[in-house]
């Protein structure tokens, strides 16, 4: 199997480790816009060689678009005019509403099948790629209803090969359950790195008496603007509805504090306990 990466970075790169080590004969095309990255992504033996997308795209039996989300917007059109009936393209995209909406009546709409693979950390480029990140993990296929049969079956060998289980859903669920668990906990974060940033001026302090849990918390705080801005862009709508029950809490320890309603404060936080219920 010839696999084209368009997009080497960490989702891109991690893939194209996971692809080789598993023992499947694969050779990987890259495909980026910038050669920078291309020439570390060669070094560090992620693909076999580079190309422009012109000659790289009838050389490979599947396509993996992994650049950021503004970008794919653009290159899922391009892709399907380029393709033919044995080729399979995959997206490794955080939001689908808006994309799958743009090829909705292209004539190889049936080619492409839209997936997420629920994996990721808070580093990009082709440097941050590593092995096993999406061992155990879950790869969303969204909309397959209007993917062509063996195109889904060639999704499914290939995130099965990194080591990855399924789940369905439609492409307005998915953009809802993203911005619920992964959207707001990046802006979460972003806002608390910021709140620290403004508060404490002294560096060498936030250096010293940063715990584990504060590392932890602000961890996504080091995501890439670049990647995450479109994903905030096309998932508009339903961020902003979490962002606002966010608000919502944080305005209620607010008043609790103001109030030194520690009991209720108590009763609040036994709640939010329960989340460990749905995670272990």
């Amino acid at each position: 199997m010839t696999v084209g990466i368009i997009g080497i970075g960490l989702i891109g790169g991690s893939l194209a480790i996971s692809l080789k080590e598993s023992g499947m004969e694969v050779r990987v095309i890259g495909m980026d816009a910038s050669q920078e990255n291309l020439d570390k992504a060669v070094r560090r033996r992620l693909i076999d060689e580079d190309a422009p997308l012109e000659t790289g795209v009838p050389r490979c039996d599947v396509l993996v678009l992994a650049t950021p989300m503004d970008a794919m917007l653009d290159l899922l059109p391009r892709l399907l005019d380029m393709v033919g009936p044995q080729q399979t393209i995959l997206d490794v995209g955080s939001t689908k509403e808006t994309l799958l909406t743009g090829v909705k009546h292209h004539p190889r709409r049936g080619r492409f099948v839209a997936c997420h693979p629920m994996a990721g950390t808070e580093f990009s480029g082709p440097e941050a790629a590593v092995p096993n990140l999406f061992s155990g993990k879950t790869c969303v296929l969204v909309d397959t209803q209007d993917s062509d049969a063996d195109a889904v079956d060639v999704a499914k060998r290939v995130f099965a090969t990194a080591g990855m289980t399924f789940t369905h859903l439609d492409s307005r669920a998915h953009d809802l359950h993203c911005a619920y668990v992964s959207h707001i906990s990046h802006i979460a974060s972003f806002a608390l790195a910021l709140t620290v940033l403004e508060k404490e001026k002294d560096e060498q302090r936030i250096f010293e008496l940063a715990s584990s849990g504060f590392g932890s918390t602000v961890r996504l705080a080091k995501s890439s603007p670049d990647m995450w801005v479109p994903i905030f862009r096309q998932n508009r709508d339903h961020v902003l509805d979490v962002l606002d029950e966010h608000i919502e809490q944080l305005s209620r320890f607010r008043t609790q504090l103001i109030k030194r309603d520690f009991d209720g404060f108590h009763e609040r936080i036994r709640h939010a306990n329960q989340i460990t219920k749905i995670l272990t």
